[in-house]
């Protein structure tokens, strides 16, 4: 019994860690299918983040909270856009450059609010999201043998966000290749100039798709503070924007690879707190800090061994000029 509670635990942990990744993973995914790189994930997560537990603290509303999430990663957004597409700016230095002034402002910030050494106060219950979000039926089928199991403690009972981040995953996919604005968007980071000759608006298209990925991006950012956590903590993203953008890389900017990607470094994150101190046959007592560096780990072997393979949008990275 007690090695299926680990087995649970750690699937649960896996659905839950990839949360996060998905929503970032899939706004990046938005911004270079139009041909914009977006390197400023992670900086757009963490103050997403700060924003969300910032302002539940001050109102104890998990919906404000959220609310001004999304707003700061879509402000975040808007300024890298205006850099890189307005002005046609060098898209990785715009990018790098919002990490920066999110991790050294939401410290100062947070400082200045909470006087908390860049943390906010703990959360009560109210101002955070609920996990009790039950599937139909799941108390009666929680006695059936296997299924319940599955049913019960796996599928149901995670976060409202949990869910509409995997619902995503196939509206993502239905949008980009059965709509219209799919169609465009896809072609406008292949070749802006034949959008432009078509009289589609290229500059429009591609802010869309940067302030479309800034609300995934702000209810990952509400996610880690104010579900995962009771609240922001320093450098609390560590890193998942850099790793959003390694999974969107090993998919291939493909939605269904998205998932599994992300799903696989879930499950790595989700074993390396299972298996913290814990002694394993024929191996004893592995490190803890080698259990935190795998997902790190396996961004670089994917980064290092798919980076060629992988095709990216061909005009992704490059400032769009109109033709006179």
């Amino acid at each position: 019994m007690g090695n299926v509670d680990l087995y649970v635990s750690i699937i649960q942990g896996t659905i839950r860690n990839s949360v996060p990744l998905i929503l970032t993973a899939l706004a990046g995914l938005y911004a270079e299918r139009s041909g914009v790189v977006d390197i400023g994930l992670e900086g757009k997560l963490l103050a997403a983040a700060f924003a969300g537990a910032s302002a539940a603290a001050f109102t104890g509303s998990a919906t404000l909270g959220l609310l001004a999430a999304v707003l700061c990663a879509v402000a975040f957004s808007a300024v890298h856009g205006y850099a890189s597409i307005s002005q046609r700016g060098d898209q990785i230095v715009s990018g790098t450059a919002l990490n920066f002034i999110a991790i050294g402002g939401t410290v100062i910030i947070g400082q200045a609010w909470f006087n908390m050494a860049g943390r906010t106060p703990s959360l009560p219950p109210e101002a955070k999201f609920a996990s009790d979000w039950g599937l139909p039926f799941h108390q009666a089928l929680a006695g059936i043998p296997v299924f319940g199991d599955i049913y019960s403690r796996i599928l149901s009972g995670h976060y409202w966000l949990t869910y509409f981040a995997y619902a995503l995953i196939p509206i993502t996919w239905w949008i980009l290749y059965r709509t219209r604005f799919g169609l465009r968007l896809r072609a406008v980071g292949e070749n802006p100039g034949a959008v432009d000759t078509a009289g589609i608006s290229v500059v429009k298209l591609r802010y869309q798709a940067v302030l479309l990925g800034g609300v995934f991006v702000g209810l990952a950012g509400a996610f880690l503070s104010m579900a995962v956590s009771s609240g922001f903590t320093k450098g609390m993203s560590a890193g998942k924007g850099y790793i959003a953008l390694a999974a969107l890389v090993f998919a291939n900017w493909k939605p269904k690879n998205i998932l599994f990607t992300c799903l696989l470094f879930g499950f790595l994150d989700a074993l390396s707190i299972a298996y913290q101190g814990a002694s394993i046959p024929f191996v004893g007592q592995i490190p803890v800090q080698v259990w935190t560096a795998l997902p790190y780990v396996l961004t670089v072997v994917l980064l290092a061994g798919f980076i060629g393979k992988a095709i990216p949008p061909k005009a992704s990275g490059t400032p769009y000029v109109k033709e006179r």
